[in-house]
């Protein structure tokens, strides 16, 4: 049942990269004047679809293209949002790749040398054995965190 007066949703498209050292990119941001660690990615535009929004995302954030590979998951618990006036949060999450090797630079410490400016962003690799769900700030991405985890234990 939704909140009265609060009857949308807000869509959100995430990129999942894994590097050839099994690390996974996270982005340390400032934004909304608060820090915090998500995966690369953000908001659907109204007309846009997934695929092509979170590749607008990648070249936003980036400034580099993706190849997306495969869906890795949608949300399937209830959310919600904590921006854009709340509402639902559906959050979609995909494997994906760089069309070339990375030109940008990466830090190595969470939120290292990110001034507490609004749409500040950094871009880190975290190795996959050495991951925890409180390495990222937001519960879906928490959960996403734990799922990569028993899919790479699977593999391994």
């Amino acid at each position: 049942m939704a909140e009265e007066g609060v009857n949308h949703f807000n869509v959100r498209v995430y990129g999942l990269i894994i590097n050839d050292k099994n690390e996974l990119l996270v982005s340390d941001e400032y934004c909304q004047n608060q820090y915090m660690t998500k995966f690369p990615g953000g908001g659907l535009e109204y007309g846009e679809g997934l695929i092509e929004g979170l590749k607008r995302e990648f070249i936003e954030e980036c400034e580099q293209e993706v190849e997306v590979l495969e869906h890795f998951y949608t949300t399937d618990f209830y959310i919600k949002s904590m921006f854009r006036g709340g509402g639902q949060l559906l959050s979609v999450y995909y494997l994906c790749r760089f069309r070339e090797d990375i030109k940008f630079k990466c830090i190595s410490n969470r939120y290292d040398g990110i001034p507490p400016i609004n749409d500040s962003i950094a871009f880190r690799w975290i190795p996959i054995d050495t991951l925890n769900v409180d390495d990222l700030s937001w519960p879906v991405d928490k959960h996403v965190v734990a799922l990569i985890k028993a899919r790479n234990k699977t593999k391994n």
